[in-house]
């Protein structure tokens, strides 16, 4: 009997400057349309979400900018753009939720992470944020500094 091989890939992958840059007010999950071999780039861990953005055009959603990294064992034909637009995948209420937010709130739309759920399909979760003004910046490092060194203390004091 063959013994399979464990394997330490990452299982999702998460956008850390929408948490820095963003209040996040909602969160939605959707799914994605992916072309060729890049369902197997994503599980290879080739995926980068720090510039990527949501869009809603013509009463659909885009995902713009998340870099998908090529497979070096894919063909060379059947490569599609690193940087293409991803369409995901969304009820109507909710693709018309995000529009008015949007359009009357002044909200954007961020990637916060994309995964593999349960039936090990590819879902990225979008939410509504709200920009940070530069004070807003600077109290949350202060909370994170603050909050590092107590559980730094707490470890050392034991």
């Amino acid at each position: 009997m063959a013994k399979k091989k464990v394997q330490n890939r990452p299982t999702q992958f998460l956008n850390k400057k929408a948490g820095h840059e963003y209040f996040i007010l909602e969160k939605f999950e959707a799914g994605i349309v992916l072309e060729g071999s890049e369902i197997k780039a994503i599980r290879e861990g080739r995926v980068n979400l720090k510039e990527s953005f949501v869009r809603v055009i013509k009463d659909e959603v885009f995902l713009l900018n998340m870099h998908i990294t090529h497979l070096s064992t894919a063909h060379s034909m059947y490569r599609p753009n690193e940087k293409r637009d991803r369409k995901l995948l969304l009820h109507r209420k909710e693709i018309s939720k995000l529009e008015d937010k949007v359009a009357k709130d002044g909200l954007t739309i961020v990637v916060t992470k994309v995964y593999f759920n349960s039936r090990n399909l590819v879902k990225a979760q979008i939410a509504l944020a709200q920009g940070k003004k530069l004070h807003d910046k600077r109290n949350d490092m202060k909370q994170k500094t603050m909050q590092r060194e107590t559980q730094q203390a707490l470890k050392n004091y034991r």
